[in-house]
């Protein structure tokens, strides 16, 4: 299989510098690399949210589990594997994540809910198309809304 190599087209700057597994919450920037010219975001601000693909670049590439194990080790979740979790545990250490767009500030991206610390290098980024969303019904496991229940700080749960 051939690999691709790519390089970072900016960074988070500002926002949480230390990475947990919930209460998120706060504003951060997404700094775009100063060699792009403004117009690659012409258009972007009348978008309500982001997806923005980012590495966990806290994370070692020791942590990479590849065997069945139950989400944050906790024995009430069954065990499942690499790609039924959603952390830095996976292969090649991408997030995906869809923050909301609060201001296009030149190659600043000003947004909410970014689940991405301070110096997360983003890999990429587009607007949120509802029409590009999930289709039909959502499924998923009772234990993903269970751990993720106080996920975000304004959470209900």
């Amino acid at each position: 299989m051939k690999s691709l190599e790519i390089k970072p087209i900016g960074t988070v700057v500002s926002g949480r510098t230390e990475p947990t597994d919930d209460q998120w919450s706060g504003t951060a920037i997404i700094r775009l690399n100063l060699e792009f010219p403004l117009e690659v975001v012409q258009g972007l601000e009348e978008f309500s949210h982001l997806l923005v693909v980012w590495h966990f670049h806290l994370a070692s590439p020791d942590d990479v589990a590849l065997h069945a194990r139950s989400p944050r080790n906790n024995p009430r979740w069954p065990a499942t594997g690499a790609f039924a979790h959603r952390n830095h545990r996976r292969l090649n250490q991408l997030a995906q994540s869809f923050p909301r767009l609060i201001k296009v500030d030149g190659l600043d991206l000003h947004v909410a809910d970014l689940d991405a610390v301070d110096g997360s290098p983003i890999y990429d980024l587009a607007p949120y198309f509802r029409e590009m969303g999930p289709r039909g019904e959502v499924r998923e496991p009772a234990w993903p809304k269970e751990m993720l229940a106080g996920y975000w700080a304004d959470s209900q749960g």
